[in-house]
């Protein structure tokens, strides 16, 4: 054997045992503050697009954002898709659904991000990540939603009957693109816990088909 060969092995033998640089690992998320939530996501697009949120933004389904009943405007909540393990985070800017067993409504760019656009809904884990100005919840104010109707004296005719149990129910109007609903309201309580018990007093009664608590500010 050569003395270019003995070379040519001892080169290509030092080389193989070179370390391959390593790769930095993306940062991992925010821990979650507080319990996540887990429950169906919706997504909504058109003809909502451009239309006053209840933050008072326009709502641009482009941008990472969603609607949810009861989170603070402004909180940023990483949002899972427990049947495709997708995840993006998104930034609540608007109030809703208002339909039992929904728990965030996606902008369709949030839902684009974990492929839930063609289905129209998904099982998601929701989990708060920060919230405005990064500090702690804000204190608020809670009802609960007890109905939403486009005649205005069905929604008179609930509170009527609600009003003697439960004192303080109102009506406030909300502008939809297919028409103007009177929703009926029950409570101004200051805490989640608070208001959570009362739609839970409020769906055992005959006159309520359905009790959402919503944050009102």
């Amino acid at each position: 054997m050569t003395l270019a060969v003995l070379l040519a092995g001892l080169l290509f033998g030092l080389g193989g045992c070179r370390r391959k640089p390593k790769v930095a690992a993306a940062p991992p998320g925010p821990p979650p503050i507080g319990e996540p939530e887990t429950g169906l996501a919706s997504w909504y697009g058109h003809p909502y697009h451009g239309r006053p949120t209840a933050s008072g933004e326009i709502y641009d389904m482009n941008l990472m954002t969603a609607a949810h009943r009861t989170l603070p405007f402004q909180t940023w909540v990483r949002v899972t898709n427990l049947e495709n393990q997708m995840v993006t985070t998104v930034r609540i800017n608007d109030r809703g659904p208002f339909i039992e067993g929904r728990i965030i409504d996606l902008s369709r760019a949030g839902a684009e991000a974990i492929d839930m656009v063609g289905p129209g809904t998904a099982l998601v884990r929701v989990e708060v990540v920060q919230y405005a100005g990064g500090g702690a919840a804000p204190p608020g104010a809670y009802a609960v939603q007890v109905g939403a109707f486009l005649v205005e004296e069905n929604a008179m005719r609930l509170q009527a009957r609600l009003a003697p149990r439960y004192g303080d129910v109102f009506i406030q109007s909300f502008q939809a693109p297919d028409g103007l609903y009177y929703r009926v309201r029950v409570g101004r309580v200051n805490t989640l816990d608070e208001a959570l018990a009362l739609a839970d007093e409020l769906r055992r009664q005959p006159e309520v088909a359905v009790a959402l608590v919503v944050r009102l500010d």
